[in-house]
């Protein structure tokens, strides 16, 4: 297993080792050992399924406090442009953000903690992203960012995304006051 840390703290993309035959593949989707050299125990109590046609753009959400989530983010058909924005208030890195491209060939993770936002559009048809949460949905928590808002700059690769109602009437980050 190899993994990549970023400039941001606390992101971490995760590549497993993928054994192939020409009966198919295995590979471990998940280990807590992989979080140990980093001093994180993250305990998932939700798995979520999402499957997107190419050009839908999810995000960005974040759940507030005290239902904050940590995220370990993958594809398992397709490819997708992830996005994590650092929403913590004492963080060098404040309002800034990292893209991982997720690949089901490669079978890469992306570790998000909580204290971000979150957000991915779809680069095919059938893109089939599926998370573990360390924290339960509860809807009077969220709560989102907008995704293309000028301030933070994210390219996410694609014109004219197809976007929900409601990830088209979040705040931008300077009309935002973070709870983290």
């Amino acid at each position: 297993m190899d993994h990549t840390l970023y400039h941001i703290e606390g992101l971490i993309e995760f590549t497993p080792r993928v054994f192939r035959d020409d009966r198919g593949y295995f590979l471990e989707t998940f280990s807590q050992k992989w979080f140990e050299p980093f001093g994180i125990n993250p305990i998932f109590v939700q798995d979520n399924q999402s499957v997107s046609k190419k050009g839908v753009l999810r995000g960005l959400h974040f759940q507030k406090p005290p239902h904050a989530q940590g995220k370990l983010v993958r594809v398992s058909s397709g490819r997708a442009i992830d996005v994590a924005v650092d929403l913590r208030k004492d963080s060098p890195t404040y309002g800034q953000h990292i893209t991982c491209l997720l690949d089901a060939e490669k079978q890469n993770q992306f570790w998000i903690p909580a204290g971000f936002a979150h957000g991915f559009v779809a680069l095919e048809d059938n893109t089939t992203f599926l998370y573990k949460c360390t924290d339960f949905y509860a809807p009077s928590a969220e709560g989102g960012l907008l995704w293309n808002d000028p301030a933070l700059g994210i390219e996410w690769g694609i014109e004219n995304p197809l976007v929900s109602p409601k990830d088209e009437i979040l705040p931008v980050i300077t009309q935002f006051e973070s709870p983290f």
